[in-house]
């Protein structure tokens, strides 16, 4: 832009000077002209003398008459001549004088109107100049305000996140906790429930040791006990036992006619039963259960209690065998 400014500037330069140089000479010229102009004497007046020839005159006095005109013409004819000279020469130097005022007028007009045209020019270039900045000041102002908007929302994307971070962690943890809580309260439940069942396989195996102790009897002695007290007394108390368990079993849908379980059950005096478990499976896993089920389903038989050992004998172990028709001992 500056060297741009400088061309049109040396543009301007030649010519600015050819226009100061010509009006300097003009006005030399019409001060030379005026200094060298020489003086006029003073006008005198023209004579003019019109002769009439009078008829009472002679001939001698009209000779004389004509003579003297004559020479007054002769006299008054190159004065007027060099005032009419003069005079044309003052007018020819007025008229160069206002020609020379014109073209000075003109060459200023001109070089107002150059210095109006480059004043606009310069004027027009700074408009332009100044709204090239304003709008590079909007565009610097746009684009912080962009950069500022952009950094304000990252700011909040990062504390969103770290908020949902935060928030998913506690969650975690939160599920971590309660898996833990609830894999010790398993735990415990598991260690409670093994304890109370090694409690009970204890008390059992106790009591039945207890009992082996007491009624070791063989099976020759039981034998003889159920000879001598004879068939009617057990008859009695295996209908019991096979009525309680008919009642408290549910024939599995997979029952078939044929299939057969042996469950080996042991009863303490009292007619608790004590254990029941398979002697010889059917092959039906369910049968096999609804048979275990119906004999712990039974649990105490309290008409066993208060018998005599001699008759409970056979009933401390004894097997029953269940089929989808009947059971029998």
């Amino acid at each position: 832009m500056q060297q741009t400014e400088r061309s049109q500037s040396e543009s301007y330069f030649w010519p600015v000077v050819w226009a100061v140089g010509l009006h300097v000479l003009m006005f030399a010229m019409l001060f030379v002209s005026f200094a060298f102009t020489p003086e006029l004497p003073p006008a005198r007046p023209v004579v003019q003398a019109t002769l009439y020839q009078l008829q009472s005159q002679s001939q001698a006095t009209t000779q004389t008459t004509q003579k003297v005109a004559g020479e007054a013409q002769k006299t008054s004819a190159p004065q007027f001549e060099t005032e009419r000279l003069e005079q044309k020469k003052a007018e020819e130097q007025k008229q160069a004088q206002a020609e020379a005022q014109k073209v000075a007028a003109a060459k200023k007009a001109e070089e107002q109107k150059q210095a109006e045209e480059a004043r606009k020019a310069e004027a027009a270039k700074k408009a332009e100049a100044d709204k090239a900045a304003e709008q590079k000041r909007q565009a610097d102002i746009a684009k912080k305000r962009a950069e500022e908007e952009a950094k304000k929302k990252a700011a909040e994307d990062a504390k969103k996140k770290a908020a949902e971070d935060a928030k998913k962690k506690a969650a975690e943890e939160a599920k971590k906790k309660a898996a833990a809580e609830a894999a010790k309260k398993k735990a415990a439940e598991d260690a409670k429930r093994k304890a109370e069942e090694a409690r009970r396989k204890a008390a059992e195996d106790q009591k039945a040791a207890a009992l082996a102790d007491l009624l070791s009897d063989n099976v020759e002695r039981q034998q003889t006990i159920a000879d001598t007290h004879g068939d009617q007394v057990a008859g009695s108390y295996d209908d019991l036992i096979r009525r309680l368990v008919s009642e408290s079993w549910s024939r599995p849908p997979s029952a078939r006619n044929g299939m057969s379980v042996v469950v080996q059950i042991n009863m303490l005096p009292d007619g608790t039963i004590t254990n029941a478990s398979v002697s010889r499976s059917s092959g039906d896993s369910a049968f096999d259960s609804s048979a275990i089920s119906a004999v712990r389903a039974v649990g105490r038989i309290p008409e066993m209690r208060g018998i005599p050992a001699a008759d409970f004998a056979p009933y401390r172990s004894f097997k029953m065998t269940f089929t989808p028709e009947d059971l029998s001992l």
